[in-house]
């Protein structure tokens, strides 16, 4: 049988905030399309551009940032090492030249606000989220591409398919969760063993290991700077970040410096389940907010679900004395797979299966993690997963105004409680006398998707974007 191959690094993706498939995924397919003129050699013949968003693009496109992405797409900006903080700049600067430089070399005439354009009635059959790119050449030739963002920040063009390593033969082929528990007893290896055998497919062992510790530094990165940081989120809503109060109230004064001076401090306070609950919000929050403000996060497996994971694993590091290396590999790497199980079962998109797809799969992926670190076996760590999802099953996306910010910032801290919930369910349970599988969970998750209203998969036309004021401060 076929498989698709997903790397870990696939499933964590860095990138720029507030959505994966919103901003991360035309950002890229912006690259993509940019790419192809330049193998072309016909990136100064360009005359002027036009970029079409369709369906979920266009109904939220403004909210998560979709035309920012797309201007810094095709400018040649790179979402792993732009600096966050020139955005509001280049895009501002943009707007009022009304130039565009492809590249950053290249000039064309551009106005954004009349070359980008919001098809909110229109959408493609593929997938909610499409964008087409139509470039005018000097000899009036028009070249056309159009782009999936699929979740996660994965991207398909259309007429192609997925851009991915999916050619790679890994010794360990996996579709879902009955090959997965299949080679672990065929092997005796624990999840994150197997995927690290597959993924010295792609590279060495030690870059896989550096690679994840860059992850891990990332979405720590994120997480500190969200806990001290205070103010308003952009996009009008004005709500207020709760981080860094929160934060401030839970270490009562104590000085520190650093990431790890303020981790010593946290486990410094004790194991009180009200304060352990508290930082595990803390984590989350500070993560979504740093998101929602155009931060630089990890894709976990989607940007609006890009706090569970930090916060689970931060939560394992400091309380449980996980913090070594070798554990958070572990994590990540157990984490991945349950994600990719996910991916190629249903989806990770909310555009096609509503916040089941990326809370759910983020929820699943962080219970399944802490199950093995935490000493759980492979059946354990797949139940974890199973019970979390479970309980996801039909979660609507319906962020206010389009927005990454309500009900979004604080459902990843119920994703990251309801993960520990699961995991600490699965290590007291025998997966003998379960009644439900992983794989039974992911095709109803799959079914569920089908048979959800539209106007609850990130479109903003239905539940709480139509019934709560604007205006209101999520408080």
């Amino acid at each position: 049988m076929s498989h698709e191959a997903i790397s870990v690094f696939d499933m964590f993706k860095i990138g720029v905030g507030p959505s994966s498939s919103h901003t991360l995924g035309p950002w890229r397919a912006a690259g993509l399309f940019l790419q192809n003129l330049k193998n072309k050699n016909i990136t100064d013949k360009v005359t002027s551009l036009e970029i079409l968003l369709y369906g979920s693009l266009a109904k939220t496109g403004k909210g998560h940032g979709t035309d920012i992405a797309v201007q810094l797409g095709l400018s040649g900006d790179d979402p792993v090492t732009f600096d966050v903080n020139m955005i509001t700049q280049k895009i501002e600067q943009i707007k009022n030249q009304r130039k565009l430089f492809l590249n950053c070399s290249y000039e064309i005439e551009f106005n954004p606000q009349e070359d980008i354009e919001f098809l909110k009635n229109e959408s493609l059959p593929y997938h909610p989220n499409a964008l087409t790119f139509i470039a005018v050449l000097k000899n009036g030739e028009h070249i056309s591409e159009t782009y999936y963002s699929i979740g996660g920040g994965f991207v398909k063009k259309e007429g192609e398919e997925i851009i991915s390593d999916s050619e790679i033969i890994l010794p360990f082929p996996i579709n879902d969760s009955a090959d997965l528990i299949h080679w672990c007893m065929q092997t005796g290896m624990n999840i994150s063993e197997v995927v690290m055998e597959n993924e010295n497919s792609w590279r060495p062992e030690i870059k896989t290991r550096e690679g994840l510790l860059y992850i891990w530094e990332t979405m720590h990165e994120c997480m500190y700077l969200g806990c001290h940081t205070e103010g308003i989120l952009p996009g009008g809503l004005n709500v207020k970040r709760r981080a860094a109060q929160l934060n401030k109230k839970l270490l009562s004064g104590k000085e520190y410096s650093g990431f790890e001076a303020w981790t010593t401090a946290i486990k410094q306070g004790g194991n009180d389940f009200k304060y352990i609950l508290d930082w595990v919000s803390c984590f989350a929050l500070a993560v979504n907010e740093q998101n929602a403000a155009f931060g630089r996060v990890v894709t976990a497996p989607t940007n609006g679900a890009a706090g569970v994971i930090p916060a689970v694993l931060a939560y394992y590091t400091i309380f449980c004395n996980g913090n070594s290396e070798d554990k958070i590999i572990q994590f990540l790497s157990t984490a991945s797979e349950v994600g990719s199980i996910f991916k190629k079962g249903a989806t990770i998109s909310a555009a096609m299966g509503g916040c089941q797809a990326e809370i759910g799969v983020s929820s699943s992926m962080a219970a399944a993690a802490l199950t093995e670190c935490m000493g759980g076996t492979q059946r354990q760590a797949l139940m974890a997963a199973e019970i979390t999802m479970e309980h996801h099953l039909g979660m609507t996306c319906d962020p206010i105004k389009g927005l990454v910010q309500i009900p979004c910032i604080e459902r990843n801290t119920m994703g990251a409680i309801k993960a520990i919930t699961a995991s600490q369910l699965a290590l007291q349970s025998a997966p003998d006398y379960a009644k439900v599988t992983l794989d039974n969970v992911v095709q109803t998750m799959w079914d569920t998707a089908g048979d959800m209203n539209s106007k609850y998969k990130e479109t903003a036309d239905g539940g709480l974007a139509i019934n709560v004021p604007l205006g209101l401060s999520e408080c």
